[in-house]
């Protein structure tokens, strides 16, 4: 009997040896060559900050990536300054890591230190809000699609047609952010061909929840009949949502948003605190982000010299058409795999 247990204890043991070197990799003619591509590679990612959604979700894709396929993996936070933002760059430039995944603060800041890392040989992937700096890649929402969605809800909620003031607000955020320029734009260029709606009120906040909510307090009072408000982050709107809440005027005004699609979105939805939602879907987002990351690595390509985009769809969420898959949660993203 223990001959017999030891010889399939051995049969397993080899068995076991045998997978592990199968499952090391079989040569289908290119699979190798596609995990050596990563092994020991450097990704470094410079967000606006890690104190938000987004990036949080960007970072945790590329670290499971990271682990997966055997590239190092880290983050410099600048934690929302400019200039903390543009030091760390200048610092990678000199530690020269193999791929740089940036989110820039604005479309000017970083835009000379990209066109640098990439003269010194560094591939470098934007990710949401680009400069005016084309790279390897550009993986995020197309914010003038956006602007359009957000536009054409607004037109559609509040035209005299239907017996609506006519009146809307638009809370801005920083107006050189990208985000902030192109969303604006595409509003600017649907309003304008719908001259009986009015913009009684156009402001920044400069994304900041405290500011948006002392802003729209006043514009509210100011306009007693204003039909809906048109902001350009949903975290910043949470603070137009407080003062529309406080006007006792939740759904009179209608609060027409955008975001990345994170659970408490639909909560919102759902409760009627944003009227209007135009999702890109961050976690989609961090697919795209881990797709170009492994292309940019592979193709091996000069910098800069083959650009491309990856344009995140975009869809919008009412509380008549959102489902119960409309939005995602942070233990999905940790359980997705990158």
């Amino acid at each position: 009997m223990k001959t017999f247990i030891g010889r399939t204890l051995a049969a397993l043991l080899a068995l076991g040896s045998v997978s592990t070197a199968l499952a090391e990799q079989f040569d289908d003619g290119l699979a190798p060559s596609y995990y050596d591509t990563f092994k020991g590679k450097k990704v470094v990612f410079l967000p606006l900050a890690m104190s938000f959604d987004l990036p949080q979700v960007w970072a945790k894709a590329m670290e499971t990536q990271g682990k997966r396929l055997g590239y190092d993996f880290s983050v410099r936070d600048p934690n929302w300054s400019s200039d903390a933002g543009a030091q760390a760059l200048t610092t990678l430039i000199t530690e020269k890591p193999d791929l740089l995944v940036v989110h820039n603060p604005d479309m000017q800041v970083y835009a000379r230190l990209l066109q640098r890392a990439q003269k010194e040989g560094i591939p470098v992937i934007q990710i949401n809000l680009k400069s005016v700096a084309t790279t390897d890649a550009y993986v995020g929402v197309n914010w003038y699609e956006v602007g359009l969605h957000q536009a054409k809800m607004a037109v559609d909620a509040c035209s005299p047609a239907a017996g609506k003031s006519g009146k809307i607000a638009i809370m801005q955020g920083t107006p050189t952010n990208p985000n902030n320029a192109i969303t604006m734009t595409a509003i600017e260029d649907t309003l304008a061909q719908h001259p009986d709606i009015k913009v009684v009120s156009s402001q920044s906040a400069d994304w900041d929840a405290t500011k948006a909510h002392a802003v729209a307090s006043t514009v509210i009072k100011q306009n007693p009949d204003l039909c809906a408000y048109v902001g350009l982050w949903e975290v910043m709107d949470a603070g137009v949502a407080a003062a529309i809440r406080e006007a006792g005027k939740t759904g009179a005004i209608q609060l027409i948003t955008n975001g990345g699609g994170q659970k408490p979105a639909c909560d919102n939805i759902e409760n009627g605190t944003f009227n209007g939602y135009v999702s890109y879907d961050a976690i989609g987002q961090a697919r795209d982000l881990t797709d170009a990351i492994a292309q940019v690595l592979q193709v091996k390509a000069t910098p800069g010299s083959q650009p491309y985009g990856i344009y995140t769809p975009i869809k919008d969420i009412s509380r008549e058409t959102m489902r119960a898959n409309s939005c995602w949660t942070m233990e999905d993203v940790a359980a997705a795999p990158f």
